[in-house]
């Protein structure tokens, strides 16, 4: 079952710890911008962290014409080659989750979950509020069958 970092948007804040601690992890500099996640704002009080999702059957991986991107099929994680890989930009714009982003090098930054690293992603050991945490696809959409199932309840009791 492939692993990745899930946010919940109740708990995101906005600060963008998780960005420095990725910077600080993978190129030892306090720089947001090297980050292999990223903090967006969605609505004017909505924040969300994107990163890879660690997709079945990548798009990303399928669509790099030098093969510098492959997939570890126990842990779904994207590999970069950074010898093959030219910065084309063709696995950013298949991503449906705008998790690749484009690197000077060139090459491009995608996340690893942080595997050699013993304690897991730093983004998910730095978050101070606990919005961050490994999931799976699966688990993601349990959850969202119990939220609406929770809504439709809830509906159901106004109703009466």
């Amino acid at each position: 079952m492939h692993q990745f970092v899930s946010v919940d948007i109740k708990k995101c804040v906005g600060c963008r710890v998780c960005e420095y601690a990725c910077s600080m992890e993978k190129t030892k500099t306090c720089n947001p911008s090297k980050s292999r996640i990223r903090v967006v704002r969605i609505y004017p009080h909505t924040n969300a962290a994107l990163n890879c999702r660690m997709c079945e059957n990548a798009p990303c991986v399928t669509a790099c014409p030098r093969k510098a991107l492959s997939q570890a099929a126990d842990t779904g994680v994207i590999g970069v080659n950074d010898q093959l890989c030219n910065g084309c930009g063709w696995c950013v714009k298949v991503c449906d989750f705008g998790a690749i982003a484009l690197d000077p090098k060139p090459t491009v930054r995608i996340c690893d979950l942080c595997g050699e690293r013993e304690g897991g992603p730093a983004c998910v050991e730095w978050c101070p509020e606990v919005a961050l945490s490994l999931t799976t696809g699966d688990a993601l959409s349990q959850k969202a069958r119990i939220a609406s199932v929770e809504k439709l309840v809830e509906a159901v009791g106004e109703g009466q």
